[in-house]
């Protein structure tokens, strides 16, 4: 008997996923925890991280889905409500809905044969069920799972993670300092001054700041359109930003240890602003918590009520073993940060970040794995079956990317896209 597929996420990935799957008519079961589609969108989701503040970082027209463009009523940063609404479209319209199982929560994920097929058991209206699929593709996100940093010390007052925060009520009337300053910490703070005593940001590294508006258009829209050489536009790109951003030294943040785009630049308009206004203050890295003291490297202290951390996220796949992901370092290792080296039928969906790279980028790896399992049994797909095997060329184009866990999955867009798209050649 033909088993059918399994996706596991309902996020963008595993929407993707799924619309490919079925572009190529392979059956397929989507396991989603919440009641709807949406994934990280929709603030609803136990598993969301979103606030209420949250907009898209990215311009609608750069991280769509090409096939699916968003209404021109939505403005060009979406609110994540309207991100929501697309998704929940998107899947309507083709069509989505039915072939997932909604607040069905998967437990684990084995192989079975030595992987010629997979044992999936989930968890759905308290009870447990148990399905065989011919394969699984793997769409559960990249934002779930905090990293908590370990800190000398305790802090008496109250300490959050960023995946916890949804409204600025909570700094009402606080001292408050965010640790960490990328996207969500930037945004976070700039939520904070209108409602707390005061805002700090502890940073240990410097950053390069990216305006979401550059001769009034989406600054991403802007740089896409032009195809130059990398570090050409690496260059033209950090001398045109610099106009628009000043020195962010000024404010007080470090010199950055890294040039433009070898590290996720913060794409913020405000936070330069109220640094510039004295509403935030930048302080340095921690050295202890010593009550509700902080001392922080340079030897200064202060006095906080609540002390946000806004250090990002790990890759998490609770549900399958590490080693069947071929985790190397702080994430698993795979081609195209997708196909398993080993495996034919084992598929991780939207592990991948590159500026720029969008929706439309894991839509088109969703296109080459649907290619790939459509062809499997062909000479195609022996051939691309040796190509993902170990070892494997890097998708960074060259870029020295600096070496932290959230960088670890990071690629050149156009390597990876130009790498897709030839390989969604050959298995036509």
């Amino acid at each position: 008997m033909k088993l059918p597929w399994a996706i596991i996420g309902a996020g963008p990935a595993g929407l993707a996923a799924a619309r490919n799957l079925q572009r190529f008519e392979i059956p397929f079961v989507g396991f989603e925890t919440h009641s709807d589609v949406g994934g990280l969108w929709d603030i609803d989701s136990p598993t969301s991280t979103m606030y209420e503040s949250a907009h898209l970082i990215s311009s609608k027209r750069m991280t769509e889905f090409k096939e699916f463009p968003m209404r021109d009523r939505i403005a060009d940063y979406p609110h994540h409500s309207n991100l929501r609404e697309y998704f929940r479209d998107f899947a309507e319209t083709f069509g989505i809905h039915d072939h997932y199982q909604f607040g069905a929560t998967v437990i684990s994920v084995e192989p079975k044969d030595d992987g010629a097929y997979w044992r999936i058991r989930y968890q759905q209206d308290d009870k447990t069920h148990t399905e065989d699929f011919a394969g699984v593709l793997i769409a559960n996100g990249t934002l779930h799972e905090p990293n908590i940093p370990a800190f000398r010390g305790q802090f008496s007052g109250q300490m959050m993670h960023s995946s916890e925060y949804k409204s600025a009520d909570v700094f009402a009337d606080k001292r408050v300092l965010v640790i960490g300053a990328g996207n969500s910490g930037c945004d976070i703070a700039v939520d904070a001054i209108h409602r707390a005593k005061h805002v700090d940001m502890s940073v240990r590294r410097g950053y390069h700041f990216v305006p979401k508006y550059v001769f009034g258009k989406p600054a991403d829209a802007l740089g896409g359109k032009l195809n130059l050489p990398f570090k050409l536009k690496q260059k033209i790109d950090g001398k045109l930003l610099k106009q628009f951003t000043g020195d962010p030294t000024r404010f007080g943040f470090p010199e950055p240890d890294h040039k433009l785009y070898e590290s996720h630049p913060i794409v913020n308009s405000l936070i330069l602003h109220h640094l510039g206004h004295g509403d935030i203050r930048i302080k340095a890295d921690i050295e202890q918590f010593d009550g509700e003291q902080v001392v922080f490297k340079d030897g200064s202290t202060e006095v906080y009520d609540l002390v946000l951390l806004a250090t990002g996220y790990k890759l998490h796949y609770p549900f399958i073993d590490k080693q069947l992901l071929n985790w190397k370092g702080a994430a698993p290792h795979m081609y195209l940060n997708c196909f398993h080296p080993r495996y034919n039928n084992l598929f991780l969906m939207g592990m991948v970040e590159a500026a720029g790279l969008g929706w439309e980028g894991r839509y088109e790896q969703a296109e080459l794995v649907a290619r790939f399992i459509a062809q499997q049994g062909s000479k195609k797909a022996a051939k691309f079956a040796k190509l993902k095997a170990e070892p494997f060329p890097s998708m960074s184009g060259g870029v020295k990317y600096i070496e932290l866990d959230r960088m670890a999955y990071y690629v050149h867009k156009q390597t990876y896209r130009n790498q897709v798209k030839k390989h969604i050649k050959q298995l036509a």
